[in-house]
């Protein structure tokens, strides 16, 4: 029996014969509270009990708000005890000193009701850990920061950097006092709050971090009211010791298969606190052109978790439900081999506890067998029943009827001059003068091409992907390979060159450039990753091209609610487009996929929701369509083609994850 049991044996002598209880009730009698989460020793306890932590990752900003509630129920009825959560600054304050905590009325405002989530879990019986950021890596677009900060053309982000840090702070001071009375001590649901994330990471070799960064952000959680809660850092110790850590602020784990390892470097760490695996990595996520779907086997899953729990430490599992990066919000890793930028599908499955869609896996079993043999509880807290799975339906194949090509969705969009070269989608002066954040940007100019045949030379990289039309015609292959990441038009390569057919006379030289997803999870200069052409000049036959139309292509829901200009469907355009189909609901809508195999390139929206992006060469080959975004009766589906398009759209009722 280990410490934590014997702990809690008298008390569990005195709770024997009676009904089972609540953790709430256990752990806050009456309501009545004098303690938080306190870690000392060998045991933490919550409110003087000993307390094992079991608890489970789930972004509310990545699963429907209409599946909160089923979710946290899933998690309870596992045996879990907390909820841990990140929060998205990116999303949360889209324009600098504009807030949307659900109230803005843009694509993702009903998931961000944060207060509503953090209550419901309470409500749920379900303790919660939060982890405000200011950056939370994630696999989420720029780490969860917002990308105006990179106008400031010396942003240092992650540091003790005054622009950056009076960023962060106006975030802070909106955010947490909006959720400073859900503290345990106050009688809510927050026990445990992370000052920063994986900081030893952020460094080079055994350097100095900067702990007065650190310390900034403790003091403003402090100011702002959580001086109450217990406040952590994480990183894996195996690897980065104490580098990510400040001086009375507890350590955590982040972890996969070296359990033993991370725990004993961290116990030798700090020899007086207990133990808690703050991210337990339950699988992995997906790269864009990998070929392959990441798993991690049950087995070996079962094997790490029995470990963690036979060295008494707390646990928190990453992801207990992955969800979804809809829209532009995946990012992106900086990797030291091919392709050296590797961007993430809008699928966040992680081969996570629960999939994608919140149904059950073989992992979920096993947490709780495993749970229920470790659980110093067991017996005496109850254990509600698990929710129903969902209905996944496959609908009938739907039609494209009608479609807007390039020129005309161009046309649909203002357009920017600029007279010094291209410049990056931040440097735009849009949304209130934050620039473009996400999607494509339309570089336009004209030039004379030579003939028999030009040469096109873009200096420095593409960030990240283009394509190149000549009067109105796409020259650029689409990815046929993995050589092609390492040629024209793709992140890899470097100062490469495009012919271009020869006219002997001006033409309109355009090039379409995807932001794939900005740097989540890097080294201090990776995280300076302006999107667009911005490394260098475009040249023409050596001439430095410096006069440019652009246009931002952002599709936000109001963009693609107020198109204009549809035709009948005649086949697919030989440029970019539009294509549009509507299809009928009867009764009560299902969780659905759409199976984008036989389409090239893309994003698709439903209802003016954009789900995410599509690429043939995968590994993801469905987006999934969660139920609450289809409405009994007519449905519209929009999808943005870069190259071929068939004539309909295909549904599944299973993923397709590779």
């Amino acid at each position: 029996m280990g410490p934590l049991r014997c702990a809690l044996a008298v008390c569990l002598l005195l709770l024997k014969g009676s009904e089972a209880v609540s953790y709430y009730e256990y752990y806050a009698p009456g309501g009545a509270v004098t303690s938080g989460l306190v870690a000392e020793g060998d045991t933490f306890t919550l409110n003087d009990k000993p307390i094992l932590l079991m608890s489970g990752a789930f972004h509310y900003f990545r699963v429907h708000p209409a599946y909160w509630r089923d979710t946290l129920k899933k998690l309870r009825a596992a045996g879990l005890n907390a909820v841990e959560t990140y929060t998205s600054w990116n999303l949360h304050e889209p324009r600098q000193g504009e807030f949307d905590f659900g109230e803005l009325g843009e694509m993702m405002s009903p998931f961000l009701d944060i207060r509503s989530f953090l209550q419901m879990a309470q409500e749920e019986d379900l303790f919660v850990i939060l982890r405000p950021g200011p950056y939370i890596c994630s696999e989420w677009e720029f780490g969860g920061m917002p990308s105006y900060l990179l106008r400031d053309p010396t942003m240092q982000v992650r540091q003790s950097y005054e622009n950056f840090q009076l960023a962060a702070a106006r975030y802070f001071d909106t955010l947490l006092p909006l959720v400073a009375d859900l503290q345990f001590t106050r009688g809510g649901p927050i026990i445990a709050v992370q000052v920063e994330n994986e900081y030893g990471h952020f460094g080079y070799g055994d350097e100095p971090r900067d702990t007065e960064y650190l310390e900034f952000l403790q003091d403003n959680m402090v100011a702002n009211g959580f001086g109450e809660s217990l406040f952590f850092t994480s990183d894996s110790p195996a690897q980065t010791a104490d580098l990510g850590s400040i001086p009375g602020v507890l350590m955590t784990a982040n972890f996969k298969g070296n359990v033993a390892e991370n725990l004993d470097a961290l116990k030798q760490l700090q020899p007086n606190r207990p133990l808690w695996t703050m991210e337990f990595w339950t699988g992995w996520f997906d790269h864009w052109l990998s070929g392959v779907h990441v798993t991690w086997s049950p087995e070996n899953f079962a094997t790490a978790l029995e470990t963690i729990m036979m060295y008494n430490s707390s646990v928190n599992f990453y992801m207990f439900i992955g969800g979804t990066s809809f829209g532009f919000m995946s990012g992106a890793n900086i990797i030291t081999g091919w392709p050296h930028y590797a961007p993430q599908v809008s699928s966040y499955d992680y081969d996570a506890v629960l999939t994608e869609a919140g149904d059950y896996t073989e992992k979920y079993d096993i947490v709780k067998e495993i749970f229920a043999r470790y659980n110093p509880l067991e017996g005496i807290v109850e254990h509600p029943e698990a929710p129903p799975q969902r209905t996944k339906t496959a609908y009938p194949s739907v039609a494209i009827t009608e479609a807007i090509d390039f020129p005309t969705l161009i046309a649909q969009h203002e357009s920017y001059e600029t007279f010094d070269g291209p410049q990056n989608m931040e440097e735009l002066p849009i949304n209130n003068l934050n620039g473009q954040s996400y999607g494509y940007i339309y570089y336009s100019t004209n030039a004379f091409l030579a003939a028999p045949n030009a040469t096109l030379l873009i200096r420095g990289h593409v960030r990240d992907m283009a394509q190149v039309l000549v009067d109105g015609e796409v020259i650029t292959e689409p990815y046929g390979g993995v050589a092609d990441v390492n040629g024209f038009g793709f992140w890899n390569g470097l100062d490469k060159e495009l012919t271009l057919p020869g006219k002997d006379a001006v033409a309109e030289l355009s090039i379409l450039v995807e932001n794939l997803g900005r740097v989540n999870f890097g080294k201090p200069d990776q995280f300076n990753e302006k999107k667009g052409l911005w490394e260098g000049p475009v040249l023409v036959d050596g001439l430095q091209l410096d006069e440019w139309r652009m246009t931002p292509l952002e599709f936000k829901t109001s963009q693609i609610n107020s198109l204009t200009g549809w035709t009948p469907f005649a086949g697919s355009f030989a440029s970019p487009g539009l294509y549009r189909g509507e299809f009928e609901v009867t009764g009560e809508p299902q969780d659905t996929w759409l199976d984008m195999r036989t389409w090239g390139k893309g994003v698709a929206f439903i209802n003016g929701f954009n789900l995410g992006r599509f690429w043939h060469p995968g590994p993801t080959k469905t987006l999934y369509l969660p139920a609450p975004l289809l409405v009994e009766g007519t449905n519209e589906l929009i999808v943005f083609e870069q190259y071929t398009a068939p004539s309909e759209i295909v549904f599944s009722d299973v993923p397709i994850l590779h």
